[in-house]
């Protein structure tokens, strides 16, 4: 079902909680005069899984990139875990995992090599426990087997693997994470999720990129939709998708339809559609059991009643009026 599009942007209540991540009027704009970023205001609370989403060229990886200090705002202000970017980024970067659009390392060496390079160039980094520190990774994205294999021989998915190991180094307070399950199968997409999961019962904020909307509902507390560099709403999942409205869909006999609407538009619910043995319409601020006692009094034999919310596609779909990938 589709969805009537919601209030736009975040709620006060949003803006009261602590931020790992916020931008206020943050806007990018490239030497040909294309604006990539217009005005953005992004609130990611501390402690969150945040799903950022958009059509392709809607902005998002740009954001990324000012975010991590990459790219260089045209105004605007960053704050990531308490400091302006990029003037503090010397100090913030080592506090940040990010895996951002596909992982890059050296073809000819093992997986566990690359991760020595990339640990060995971190001045925060303590050598002696370097070993140690790259075993665990390895292991936690479940590449403990493959670890001396070369890069190069690699998968797609191993490779995403790889990268989100590097990303698991050292503890972070903040990880990006783009496309994170790029890749992978569905098994890995499990385990990627609950990695995720585990990350933000130990505090960290995880921001989340990605096409897979039904891996974002499942794991992230929040989400943000982008489209055409300009942010359509944000704030917590449940705040957001709930912005819509929920349809009551009742399962009745043939010849009881009719008897059914009618209930349904005396009690003034609008949208009120006859099918099948099927009566669908607008919930509204009406309590479904309630629903239920009144057809059962009025003589209607109720075989069953579901209420339909809003997916988070549908709330995409209705924002964007672009169509999105949900499985992959």
């Amino acid at each position: 079902m589709t969805t009537t599009a919601p209030s736009l942007l975040r709620t006060p209540e949003a803006q009261r909680e602590p931020a790992a991540v916020s931008t206020t009027g943050l806007t990018k704009r490239f030497r040909s005069g294309q604006v990539a970023v217009d005005s953005l205001d992004l609130h990611v609370p501390r402690g969150a899984v945040f799903g950022f989403l958009g059509p392709n060229g809607s902005g998002k990886t740009t954001t990324i990139r000012m975010l991590l200090g990459l790219v260089t705002p045209t105004s605007g202000q960053v704050q990531v875990l308490g400091s302006a970017m990029p003037a503090g980024a010397q100090h913030v970067l080592p506090r940040i995992g990010a895996l951002v659009e596909g992982p890059a390392f050296h073809p000819y060496l093992s997986g566990r090599a690359n991760l020595a390079r990339l640990d060995a160039a971190d001045r925060t980094a303590d050598a002696r426990t370097a070993r140690a520190r790259a075993d665990a990774a390895l292991e936690r994205v479940g590449l403990s087997a493959a670890a001396d294999k070369r890069y190069r021989q690699y998968s797609l998915g191993m490779k995403q693997r790889l990268g989100l190991a590097a990303a698991l180094l050292q503890p972070r307070d903040l990880l990006v994470l783009d496309e994170p399950t790029n890749g992978l199968d569905p098994q890995g997409t499990r385990e990627v999720r609950t990695l995720v999961r585990d990350l933000a019962r130990d505090g960290t904020t995880v921001v989340v990129s990605s096409h897979l909307l039904a891996e974002i509902e499942q794991v992230c507390s929040h989400v943000a939709i982008m489209s055409r560099g300009r942010l359509l709403t944000q704030g917590a999942l449940a705040e957001v998708t709930g912005g819509g409205t929920a349809t009551v869909r009742i399962s009745t006999s043939p010849d009881a339809v009719p008897a059914a609407a009618r209930v349904l538009h005396d009690l003034g619910l609008s949208g009120v559609l006859s099918g099948d043995g099927e009566v669908t319409a607008a919930l509204g601020e009406h309590a479904p059991e309630r629903l239920t006692v009144l057809l059962v009094e009025a003589g209607i034999p109720v075989r069953g009643l579901a209420v339909d919310r809003p997916s988070l596609e549908d709330l995409f779909v209705a924002l964007t009026g672009e169509g999105f990938d949900v499985a992959r």
